[in-house]
């Protein structure tokens, strides 16, 4: 193998080719600005290709009453509190210019009779805002984001890992990283970089992300580089992950399953969201129907696989065909299962990173100069509970804004300082990897890791839990001292597993020690030791390394959102 770095230079650098990263890198080639975006996985297969449901919009198409404002008030209440007011407004406020954008790239947005776009409702939301393509709108907006890039020519390189992003005084100066392939190193000289890799639910046993992506890897960059996390405690689990095969355990089932009329049953046959949320049923917000599933099944009145039923099929064929297409082909190749016959068998599962890397409102900046987190990768928008369809409508949103502000980060740079101490300690990182030749497995390992998130610090957490789940991602961190990494002639696949494993294990000490501190229940994060909502706790907790564990402070809620939103309840939020 030739060990000799390849030099990489561009203005900015895109880390991650899904829909966020790849909205930055259209942003700053439409402006004329050097981009390079660089992903682990083809750009074509990335995370934001299995958002099925839709997004978010006031485009007031079918409701004519629907504003921003209401979209900003039902965010922050469905937050419980936590999401930060000035993210919220940025969002909604600039979401139908997302759209705009989409269109104008040739999105293919499911229609009305008369061209207006059509508009579903998700769980939580007032009034209907959410557009859709069929039930495959993540992967229509993958593709048509990847277009666009195509036809300015964008660079992406989509084999390269990214071990560690280069910082001298505070100040980026690129990113180190290896071809998956070959092995061969990468040097990227850039003025800004963006981070754009996703979260870490891939660090549960049953999550909605495949395998080697949601590994944490924004996390692990982000700190090294002098970042910070905030509310890694704070996990959507959506409520409908498929049980079986085991492969492909917590593969979605689509919220538009339930948005089109779907109904819950438990293995009595009792729709059971009649407990939990008795106004909403089935279009409850996600993590009171996870929570209503995990009671179920918790006492007993799950079905014998550990799961409920989902069933759509007292719905008319010619709907489900229509609006569901890729829930009835996903279904029919996994499980030979016709969905307009029978019910579909489910389960809660790790979805979706609320918390992430510690970002301004205004503009993603991380603290560390010309370092911006957008998409997953980011927090602010979120809180304890995300509505359903606002993930993507934050992409196109910030990977603008970030794109924007990147350009003119890099185009007012005077001089670019490297650090030859970073890069030495980047390398010998790779290289220590490399010459590693330790008993322990990695993959035995990350599944280690991810037993312990399940029985650990899953949908509902104690005390008691927190602090076993700590003690055990102790061991397995010194565990991880004695890998060995065996690169062949398929590619650095192994290497790349090792790297993941290490983002792994940061995000799970994260998110433990932040769900310890957390003595509260709140949307997503359940205690049982501590059932109700804590006032002195309407904070983000920011965790800057082991130990290391900040209160912050949120931004008051303006006066013309507050007086829109719903009271914040938490009855029959915690049925244990």
């Amino acid at each position: 193998m030739n060990t000799a770095d390849q030099q990489i230079s561009t203005s900015v650098l895109v880390i991650g080719t899904g829909g966020a990263g790849l909205r930055a890198a259209i942003e700053l080639a439409e402006r004329g600005v050097d981009v390079l975006a660089l992903g682990k996985r083809p750009r074509s297969d990335a995370h934001t290709s299995l958002a099925a449901g839709g997004i978010n919009a006031a485009l007031a198409t079918m409701d004519p009453e629907d504003t921003w404002q209401q979209h900003a008030a039902d965010t922050l209440a469905e937050s419980y509190l936590l999401a930060n007011p000035v993210t919220v407004r940025i969002v909604t406020e600039n979401a139908a210019r997302g759209i705009d954008d989409l269109e104008r790239y040739g999105m293919p947005f499911a229609r009305e009779a008369d061209g207006r776009i059509s508009q579903r409702f998700f769980g939580a939301h007032t009034y209907r805002r959410t557009a859709f393509a069929g039930d495959y709108t993540g992967l229509e907006i993958q593709r048509t984001l990847i277009n666009r890039a195509v036809q300015l020519k964008v660079p992406i390189l989509d084999t390269v890992y990214v071990t560690r992003i280069l910082v001298h005084d505070n100040t980026v100066f690129g990113a180190f990283g290896f071809d998956v392939e070959t092995g061969h190193r990468y040097v990227i000289h850039a003025d800004a970089v963006i981070l754009a890799a996703g979260g870490h639910t891939r660090i549960w046993r049953r999550t909605s992300s495949r395998r080697d992506e949601n590994t944490g890897d924004s996390f692990r960059l982000a700190l090294l580089a002098g970042g910070k996390i905030r509310d890694p405690e704070l996990v959507q689990f959506h409520p409908s992950g498929l049980i079986e095969p085991e492969n492909a355990a917590g593969t979605l089932v689509s919220e538009a399953a339930r948005g089109e009329g779907g109904q819950l049953r438990n293995a009595l046959g009792e729709r059971f969201m009649a407990r939990y949320d008795p106004e909403r049923m089935e279009l409850s917000t996600r993590d009171r129907v996870a929570l209503a599933a995990y009671t179920e099944i918790k006492e007993g009145r799950g079905t014998t696989n550990g799961g409920v039923w989902l069933d759509v099929s007292q719905l008319p064929r010619e709907t489900i065909m229509r609006r569901l297409p890729r829930v009835y082909q996903t279904l029919l190749e996994l499980q030979m299962l016709d969905i307009t016959q029978q019910p579909i068998e489910i389960a809660p599962t790790a979805h979706y990173s609320m918390g992430g890397v510690w970002v301004r409102p205004e503009d993603h900046g991380t603290g560390v100069e010309g370092l911006y987190a957008i998409g997953e990768a980011a927090s602010g928008l979120h809180g304890a509970n995300r509505l359903g369809g606002n993930s993507l409508i934050e992409l196109l949103v910030f990977g603008r804004i970030v794109g924007e502000e990147a350009a003119k980060y890099s185009t007012g740079r005077q001089v670019q300082r490297r650090s030859a101490e970073a890069l030495g300690e980047a390398r010998a990182e790779v290289d220590g990897l490399l010459d590693a030749d330790g008993p322990e497995n990695v993959r035995a390992l990350q599944r280690a890791v991810r037993d312990t998130m399940t029985n650990h610090a899953g949908v509902v957490r104690d005390e008691a839990g927190l602090l076993a789940g700590l003690s055990e991602l102790e061991s397995i961190e010194a565990r991880a001292q004695q890998v060995g990494v065996h690169p062949d002639l398929a590619g650095f696949q192994d290497l790349a597993h090792a790297f993941d494993l290490k983002s792994s294990l940061l995000s799970a000490r994260a998110t433990v020690e932040a769900a310890l501190e957390r003595r509260e229940t709140r949307g997503c994060h359940n205690r049982s030791d501590y059932p109700d909502l804590d006032k002195s706790l309407q904070v983000n907790l920011v965790w800057s390394g082991p130990g290391e564990l900040e209160r912050e402070e949120i931004p008051p809620i303006p006066e013309e959102l507050s007086r829109l939103m719903r009271h914040v309840s938490t009855i029959g939020k915690l049925v244990e």
